[in-house]
């Protein structure tokens, strides 16, 4: 199915309930899926990445078909019944990105994030912060994960038009929780390894042919990515698998951590956690535990850095942040009190300065420095930006 095409549900008048910002760096933003293999252990992953500007550029769907607001109805709602109701109130909503925009090109090469998105998630819903590095010129990979975490996905078989949907699937009874999680997790960070490979190979000159064949030609990327300049990124469930995957893969320079859920990850692997993790949480969702977790993490690497946004909550860092206030507390019973635009302008600067720093970058975004020097502590809500309470 194109996601341009809005999908049977949602093109009722509620259409506007999502707004989701554009990109605020000097960088047009384009968009585009690609979907690697005819198994379960191919890849599935949106891309943001800058692009030519052109006028009247089609915009995809936030939600890319219907069958998601199905897995989201189950997954965030319990009640598969509200999958109807989900897709008029956000099944038409837009990503204000060009979709299959041609890659701007450069020839010094795009720093490349992967990014892993939480539980019951899926490859759209973090389009906001994605947006925003892309349009700093970066190139954001944003996987779908097929360890049955995602609210749904699919991949397409070898047969023509046959697709295997891969359900959500919960903690089967009598399995401890953190066993059926840490699985999870190390297959979630194996498919961040596997995503950064099919960039070098596409960087290496060999042909990737994209199963959903957009039109959109992956060998665009040969001499527009700089592979020496790679970082994880991901939130709650892939905030950890971000960190696992610094483990799995030396290539990985550094990780952002949004509100990372610490307790998947086996305590053996903390003294292994070889490069920098800039973990930003919300003021609502970690525990002490979590919290001590993430401390010895940067007792063993001094350029680690430990950040609370005050006046957030969990979800804030999802485009679900810009639903509307009754709708966001119908979903998820509560929201924060920082205004969402604030929240991502104080999420993406503070990552901004850290990538800057680790991944060697020239640009000048604008450095963070009292955040990045100090070894933690909170942004306050009303402080200007580029100040942190440490």
């Amino acid at each position: 199915t194109d996601p341009v095409s809005p999908p049977r549900l949602g093109c009722g008048s509620m259409g506007g309930m999502l707004a989701l910002p554009p990109g605020r760096g000097p960088h047009q933003v384009g968009c585009t899926d690609v979907m690697v293999g005819h198994t379960r252990q191919g890849l599935f992953l949106r891309l943001f990445y800058p692009c030519v500007p052109r006028a009247g550029a089609a915009e995809p769907l936030w939600i890319p078909r219907s069958e998601y607001c199905g897995g989201l109805a189950d997954v965030t709602l319990s009640r598969r019944w509200c999958s109807a109701l989900l897709g008029i109130a956000i099944g038409s909503c837009k990503v204000p990105v060009s979709w299959n925009g041609p890659l701007k090109p450069r020839s010094s090469g795009y720093p490349l994030i992967i990014f892993s998105h939480g539980l019951g998630g899926f490859r759209t819903l973090y389009s906001s912060i994605c947006t925003e590095l892309a349009s700093w010129g970066f190139v954001v990979a944003a996987l779908e994960h097929r360890d049955h975490s995602a609210a749904t996905t699919y991949f397409c078989t070898a047969e023509a038009g046959t697709e295997e949907w891969i359900p959500f699937q919960r903690v089967p009874q009598g399995q401890k929780e953190f066993y059926f999680r840490n699985k999870q997790v190390h297959q979630r960070a194996q498919e961040c390894v596997r995503a950064l490979r099919l960039f070098q190979d596409i960087a290496g000159g060999r042909s990737v042919p994209n199963v959903l064949q957009q039109g959109w030609d992956l060998s665009v990327l040969k001499d527009s990515l700089d592979l020496t300049k790679v970082a994880v990124m991901g939130h709650s469930f892939g905030g950890v698998t971000a960190v696992l995957a610094l483990v799995k893969e030396p290539s990985f320079r550094c990780a952002v951590a949004l509100d990372a859920w610490m307790f998947p990850l086996e305590n053996l692997l903390y003294p292994e956690v070889p490069r920098p993790v800039l973990f930003i949480n919300t003021e609502k969702f970690q525990t002490p535990e979590s919290i001590a977790k993430m401390k010895r993490l940067s007792s063993r690497n001094s350029q680690t850095r430990i950040v609370t946004v005050l006046g957030t909550v969990h979800e804030d860092q999802t485009d679900f942040a810009f639903l509307p206030a009754k709708l966001f507390s119908l979903i998820f019973g509560r929201k924060g009190t920082l205004d969402p635009h604030k929240a991502l302008a104080i999420t993406s600067r503070a990552a901004l300065a850290f990538l800057q720093r680790h991944l060697e970058l020239q640009e000048e975004f604008g450095p963070w420095d009292e955040l990045l020097e100090g070894v933690g502590g909170s942004v306050a809500p009303d402080a200007p930006l580029g100040r942190s309470r440490l």
